[in-house]
């Protein structure tokens, strides 16, 4: 679906972004090893013939690799460009390998390694390096047109961006509760406890707001002169663009929407996240880790705030935005969005499964003429296996958890039975949402309770 051109045309059109690009990233490195140099904080990493590499001479190098790079961009030459582009078998195996699984399972694998091994990976030197990776296989995966078309899209455009300043503000708050975790192992308090500067409103706080208001601005300025507006085509009933997306903050949803019934997904869900906000302050009894960077002391409540932010909602809207083509399909990074691509996919209800092809019988159906009483009934008898399941997961499985899970038990007897049972069936609803992704993704299940007659499917 993306328009495409001659690959050598098209080389050349994006030639000036991509030297300039790198050009960008020689200056940040630069700047790096200056800061470092001038700061003292240069570390040794090894010797060669009597000679000391540091890590200021690292990024002394990577510069110089940049500043090389970027008139090989420059040219546009389809030849020299090969050289700093993905190669196409990789492009092509890549595509190949992704999808909803490996793309969700992956940046749950990840993200739990990064958490495992958080003082490696919030190291200064460590995060500048992933930075730059990222950054340059972004540059290489600029030169495929159909990567191109998805992130220099106007739209896009402002999401690659809130992706980039979500992982810098990520790695921040991570890096201070680390810092203030090895503080307080050593008899320390936290950091903010020692800043105990105040700064007036007037006038610091004012100015810094003013000088804000005005880089903004220009920002601002400068971004609507070199992108165009992202205005399509006078909407028209007759002629709906494929795919029809939501704005980006509401991509999660619509990516529910796959899943749950729209009232579930753009009703129930939402409602219970904020209900689900609004209970913290009732269930949360610990009482540490008020007005400071901590994991240590919270690692419970940080685990489920990042996996229901950054698995089930950021996630989402990255999937929705770059990977959710034409028909809602799913495409790689490096796939054209071809229209015409049509996924085998045949959705069964769980009560489907239980009497067609678990039991080889006919679902229960109210005979003709039933009256409301005994349609009702058969409805109950057909999604019995459905309305067990559920109710023993929101009623039982809270239970099972204290019988069964020393952790669990601790937090029943802190917690008491009412907080208990407010924070597992919040905690059990933001479960459900995966697992019914998973079973989606490999037994085709649509949904667990399907009654079509009164617009109820769960």
């Amino acid at each position: 679906m993306h328009s495409h051109v001659d690959p050598a045309v098209f080389l050349q059109g994006i030639s000036g972004f991509l030297c300039a690009f790198y050009v960008s990233l020689a200056v940040m490195n630069a700047i790096m090893a200056a800061k470092i140099w001038k700061s003292g904080q240069s570390q040794k990493l090894f010797e060669v013939f009597g000679v000391t590499f540091t890590n200021v001479h690292l990024w002394i190098v990577v510069t110089a690799l940049f500043t090389m790079v970027a008139p090989i961009a420059w040219s546009g030459d389809p030849w020299a460009m090969k050289a700093i582009s993905v190669p196409q078998g990789l492009r092509d195996q890549i595509n190949q390998w992704m999808g909803p699984v490996v793309y969700n399972v992956g940046t749950l694998v990840v993200l739990a390694v990064m958490f495992q091994f958080r003082r490696f990976f919030v190291r200064p030197m460590v995060a500048w390096t992933m930075l730059n990776l990222a950054l340059v296989t972004m540059g290489f995966s600029m030169t495929d047109q159909n990567f191109a078309a998805i992130v220099t899209k106007p739209d896009n455009v402002p999401i690659v961006g809130l992706v980039f300043l979500l992982g810098f503000f990520t790695w921040l708050a991570t890096y201070k509760a680390v810092r203030n975790d090895e503080r307080l192992k050593q008899g320390l308090g936290p950091l903010e406890a020692e800043d105990s500067d105040k700064v007036l409103v007037w006038p610091d706080l004012v100015y810094t707001e003013l000088i804000c208001m005005v880089a903004l601005t220009a920002l601002l300025l400068l971004w609507a002169i070199a992108l165009q507006a992202p205005l399509e085509e006078p909407a028209s009933a007759v002629k709906t663009p494929n795919p029809s997306k939501a704005p980006w903050y509401f991509l999660g949803l619509q990516e529910m929407l796959v899943y749950y019934d729209p009232w579930m997904a753009g009703v129930v869900l939402p409602s219970t996240v904020v209900f689900g906000l609004m209970a913290i302050p009732f269930i949360d009894f610990n009482k540490r880790g008020n007005g400071y960077y901590t994991i240590d002391q919270r690692p419970f409540a940080y685990l489920v705030f990042q996996f229901g932010f950054l698995v089930l909602w950021v996630t989402l809207i990255v999937m929705g935005t770059f990977m959710r083509g034409p028909n809602w399909n799913f495409f790689g990074p490096y796939e054209v969005w071809d229209p015409h691509k049509v996924e085998v996919l045949n959705n069964v209800d769980l009560s489907e499964f239980f009497w067609i092809d678990w039991l080889g019988r006919a679902r229960p159906m109210p005979p003709a003429g039933a009256g409301f009483l005994v349609s009702l009934g058969y409805i109950l008898m057909r999604e019995s296996v459905g309305i067990i399941l559920l109710v023993g997961y929101f009623s039982v499985l809270p239970i099972a958890m204290v019988m069964f899970g020393k952790f669990f038990r601790d937090l029943y007897v802190k917690m008491g039975f009412l907080r208990y049972m407010v924070f597992a069936n919040l905690l059990l609803m933001m479960a459900l949402l995966p697992l019914k992704m998973v079973l989606r993704w490999s037994v085709n299940l649509k949904y667990f309770i399907a009654i079509p007659e009164y617009l109820l499917n769960f």
